[in-house]
């Protein structure tokens, strides 16, 4: 059996010597070489950039910078930048945005923007003395984290609560230390991860201050955000009366209504069906995230979690037509930052915002949630009246194009010919052989 080829130091190698041990491992390296190296910036204080952003960097890894126009949310227009690799969902958000615009836009508003964090530490003294003792404990800890919080208080934020909990079910003389937090417009990751981290070495100087308490009691486990952020809620919705709604895929518009509901409830009871229906709203939102420079995976673990916090997971979206008025919203949880982390330091993510009006959190925390709520409006309007792969298919056929090696002239004759059809792998396929044929 051969020894695995096991690399020491590689994070400190030479950017060349990275780049070798690399491409050594392909069938052909030359080539490798060239692929990975096209694709770095040929600015070299932009590639700088990039480069630091990640650890062992060798090139970027490119994705489409797409717009999404004529957003009407509250009252202004929008052009909403999407950073996503399928082509359908900027299309189907473009046509949504604009298929709302006309019947009022988007209405949305911002619900809290309370974060969370816990210190996670054992505890083996009495319980119920360290209950009493929280007020004390609290007024210690902010006084301790009172420097590294005074920009963030300058800016409006800061610790807004905290908490004692005891978890016995966990884990014997398991304790949380729960703390809430406004990080103004930061997403304030490293902000609260700096106050929990702090928090733990204040609790043990605290205990070993305090009369009736001994640092031996005490063993800090982990201090750490939390993704799960139900107190920094977007809310977004769009309405119109059902007659305005117009012919839908071939539908009169009550009976549009009531097959787009009956998908809803579906998705309100059914795991399956829940999951590729959040999805699809995840598909708007974190196409917006990206472009802006903030962590699409923190907000798609929050927005999951939410989606199951009864114990089922449901749709993150509801529909309604009461009074002849056709309602259809989003609520989830969206941490989201305007200052700090990437948001300033990627060139596009800077212009993303700037394209935004340079938005505070709450702003750009409405526009990401209408995004997904435009993509979550289009899909369900294809699947329940046309059906999703015909538009799907036509949008992805320049890729089955491609791959399939097709012509400029190929394309174009392609492009006509699936104009009104569906354009599957296999019908692409034939088609291009009968034109190579000559039939």
């Amino acid at each position: 059996m051969q020894k695995p080829r096991i690399i020491t130091g590689f994070s400190r190698m030479a950017p060349e010597e990275k780049l070798r041990q690399v491409t050594s491992r392909f069938k052909d390296p030359a080539a490798a070489l060239k692929t990975i190296t096209s694709f770095l910036h040929p600015d070299q204080s932009i590639q700088k950039i990039l480069s630091e952003f990640s650890e062992n960097t060798l090139t970027n890894f490119a994705m489409p910078y797409g717009m999404a126009p004529n957003f009407l949310i509250n009252g202004e227009v929008f052009m909403v930048p999407m950073v996503i690799e399928e082509s359908s969902v900027v299309a189907a958000a473009s046509a949504a945005a604009r298929f709302w615009a006309d019947r009022g836009g988007f209405s949305a508003r911002v619900r809290g923007k309370e974060k969370n964090g816990q210190l996670h530490f054992r505890f083996t003294g009495d319980a119920g003395r360290l209950e009493k003792a929280m007020p004390a404990v609290e007024a210690y800890l902010r006084e301790k984290t009172l420097p590294m919080a005074a920009n963030m208080a300058r800016r409006g934020g800061g610790i807004t609560s905290m908490m004692l909990k005891n978890r016995p079910e966990i884990e014997p003389n398991y304790f949380q230390l729960f703390v809430n937090f406004e990080t103004a417009d930061a997403m304030g990751a490293n902000f609260v991860n700096s106050v929990l981290e702090e928090f733990g070495v204040g609790l043990k100087d605290f205990f070993y201050e305090t009369p009736g308490f001994a640092p031996s009691e005490y063993e800090p486990l982990m201090a750490i955000l939390s993704n799960h952020t139900p107190g920094c809620l977007v809310e977004v919705s769009v309405e119109c009366p059902v007659g305005e709604l117009g012919l839908v895929g071939g539908l009169e518009p009550e009976e549009f209504v009531r097959r787009f509901e009956l998908a809803v409830r579906v998705a309100q009871g059914d795991v399956h069906r829940a999951t590729t229906h959040n999805k699809g709203i995840m598909n708007g939102v974190d196409a917006v995230v990206l472009a802006t420079g903030n962590d699409f995976r923190a907000i798609e673990a929050g927005a999951h979690a939410y989606a199951a916090q009864d114990g089922q997971y449901r749709s993150l979206s509801h529909s309604s037509s009461e009074n002849g008025i056709f309602r259809f919203w989003l609520e989830m949880p969206m941490s989201l930052g305007t200052t700090g982390g990437l948001t300033k330091l990627h060139p596009l993510a800077a212009l993303s915002l700037e394209l935004l009006g340079h938005p505070g959190a709450e702003r750009l925390m409405m526009i990401a949630g209408s995004a997904g709520l435009a993509n979550n409006f289009a899909a369900l309007r294809s699947l329940v009246t046309t059906g999703i792969q015909a538009g799907h298919m036509r949008m992805h056929l320049p890729n089955v194009l491609m791959q399939l090696n097709a012509s400029d002239e190929e394309m174009k004759m392609a492009g006509a010919y699936f104009a009104d059809k569906k354009p599957s792998h296999q019908a692409v396929a034939g088609f291009l052989k009968k034109i190579r044929d000559g039939s």
